[in-house]
């Protein structure tokens, strides 16, 4: 439950796992202790992830020291899995920062073109009703801010997992810690190429945002503006294919270069889209216009055939029939950074 990310809190699922094992009431002091389901987390992670997360380990722990240079006056110290190492598929990087206000730290993401949100989460903790301060930084890895007073700086916080002090370093401690465990790595130029790295989610958002003043021929779109359309269609696919990535992107994107190019939009938003999109996605919104020959028999015979030797085939008529159907006025459609966020956490568990 927990590797797969059904369950976040430890207690919750031990509790549910023993209930389902044990067909009834658990002392918890029967239960493993939260290192040891850690431990057997990142035996899972080891044997269903292999050398890949190490690499990507590597990847997440300097983006952790790009960001917490970004933020360097609000003296971050990096927690979590990312400097412990226990990573596996969904992993965020943890940092705390300290400042007296949110604005201290947002400004310095401002003047990086980062996209972020901010989250206040009320607790109640030790009978006592807390807030705490969450930034949700929206880059190649998922990054949280947790926000504290300076006068926290000091404070001993205690793992939820070991139950002793929390395993962090500050900037200095983790550039340091950096160099010893990869001592022949180049880290200036691996930070230098991770702010030189595309997110490919904010290509796609970049693009898709502007869509939703382009509005489309009532005729053939009477539910209008050509985001509208394509969240619609995307939401469809969605409950098709739930685990397709692929096909969902088509789906979101298809009409993406309408915003670009009205008179050639397909190839349009190819262009744009090109090295930020799989090949079968590029493969399913070069075609998707032909689905529709295919539907009222305009199409030639040997261009169907080509299509049909297609290993996909059947998904893009599918495709096709999400793109017809998308077309309600009034109905229900997630906003557009929830879309990216369910793809962007679809394309980390499943790859």
């Amino acid at each position: 439950m927990m590797y797969s990310r059904r369950e976040s809190e430890y207690y919750r699922a031990k509790m549910k796992a023993a209930r389902r094992l044990c067909q009834g009431w658990v002392k918890p002091s029967d239960l493993p202790s939260n290192a040891e389901i850690r431990d057997e987390i990142q035996r899972m992670a080891n044997l269903f992830e292999g050398h890949s997360r190490f690499d990507r380990l590597r990847e997440m722990r300097v983006e952790a020291l790009r960001v917490m240079r970004i933020v360097s006056h609000c003296r971050p110290k990096v927690i979590g899995s990312v400097f412990t190492g226990h990573i596996r598929q969904g992993s965020d990087i943890d940092i705390h920062v300290f400042a007296s206000s949110v604005e201290a730290v947002t400004g310095c993401l401002d003047d990086e073109g980062m996209d972020y949100d901010v989250e206040h989460k009320h607790v109640r903790k030790h009978g006592e009703e807390r807030t705490f301060t969450h930034i949700h930084i929206r880059d190649r890895f998922p990054i949280e801010l947790t926000l504290y007073p300076p006068d926290k700086l000091s404070f001993v916080f205690k793992s939820s997992i070991t139950g002793k002090a929390m395993e962090r370093a500050s900037l200095a401690e983790f550039e340091a810690f950096l160099k010893t465990e990869y001592p022949d790595a180049d880290l200036e130029s691996e930070v230098a190429a991770a702010e030189a790295a595309v997110d490919r989610f904010q290509v796609y958002r970049a693009l898709l945002i502007p869509l939703e003043t382009v509005m489309q021929d009532p005729y053939y779109h009477p539910e209008g503006d050509v985001l509208y359309h394509l969240l619609q269609t995307y939401v469809l696919a969605q409950i098709e294919l739930p685990y397709d990535e692929e096909f969902q992107l088509a789906a979101l994107l298809h009409d993406v270069g309408k915003g670009l190019d009205a008179h050639n939009h397909v190839e349009a938003g190819l262009e744009a889209l090109e090295g930020h999109i799989t090949p079968r996605t590029a493969w399913f919104i070069e075609h998707h216009m032909e689905v529709h020959q295919i539907r009222n028999r305009s199409i030639g015979h040997r261009a169907h055939h080509r299509l049909m030797e297609s290993p996909d085939f059947d998904e893009l008529m599918l495709l096709g029939e999400c793109d017809r159907k998308g077309r309600l006025c009034g109905a229900p459609v997630p906003e557009l950074d929830d879309a990216l966020d369910e793809l962007r956490e679809l394309s980390r568990m499943y790859g």
